[in-house]
């Protein structure tokens, strides 16, 4: 089932029942989004900590669950909760750069298609860790995430525009940390 289908399904009864307290309701969510969120969570905060955040965000995806008010697509605002969750365990615990650690070994670049070695993979994890957190995080959310300008803007908190132009200039400061790497050369 596709995210747009899958946000069909849980946007009417299931949310509701969920937001009630209906357990199995709960576990249907958990069921369909909690893969998604733990592989941000790990993105975010690493693979120690991960299983601890994703319980945290679930505890309080569900308690904040009756303040959905169906205004965006469920995965947008649950995905928001997952990320903020994280940030704020990254916030307590003073670290303040978000990990990429899980970057897959292959990584898909999505303008031209091209696929990455394992190499090429380690040194985009390198620059990827040389370039703005903030910048960093909406590369993520396009590229790996696959979300759309509208739900970026959504969870980041800023307009959709804005998420275009620091898309490209993350790309931009992504390729210049490839070169001093020396990647292609």
């Amino acid at each position: 089932m596709s995210e747009p289908e899958q946000d069909h399904h849980l946007a009417g009864e299931t949310v509701r029942r969920a937001a009630l307290g209906d357990r199995v309701a709960q576990r249907q969510i958990y069921e369909t989004f909690g893969h998604r969120a733990l592989n941000t969570i790990v993105r975010i905060v690493g693979l120690p900590d991960a299983e601890d955040v994703l319980h945290d965000a679930f505890i309080r995806l569900f308690e904040k669950l009756p303040s959905f008010r169906y205004e965006s697509e469920f995965s947008t605002w649950m995905h928001r909760l997952v990320v903020n969750e994280a940030l704020q365990h990254l916030r307590k615990s003073g670290r303040k750069v978000m990990n990429t650690e899980s970057l897959p070994a292959v990584v898909q670049d999505t303008s031209d298609q091209r696929q990455y070695s394992r190499e090429d993979a380690e040194l985009m994890q390198l620059a990827l860790n040389r370039i703005e957190p903030d910048l960093r995080r909406i590369f993520e959310l396009k590229v790996l995430d696959e979300l759309s300008y509208s739900q970026i803007s959504e969870i980041v908190g800023i307009p959709e525009g804005t998420v275009g132009s620091r898309l490209n200039r993350a790309r931009r400061e992504l390729q210049n940390q490839l070169v001093q790497l020396g990647w292609g050369t």
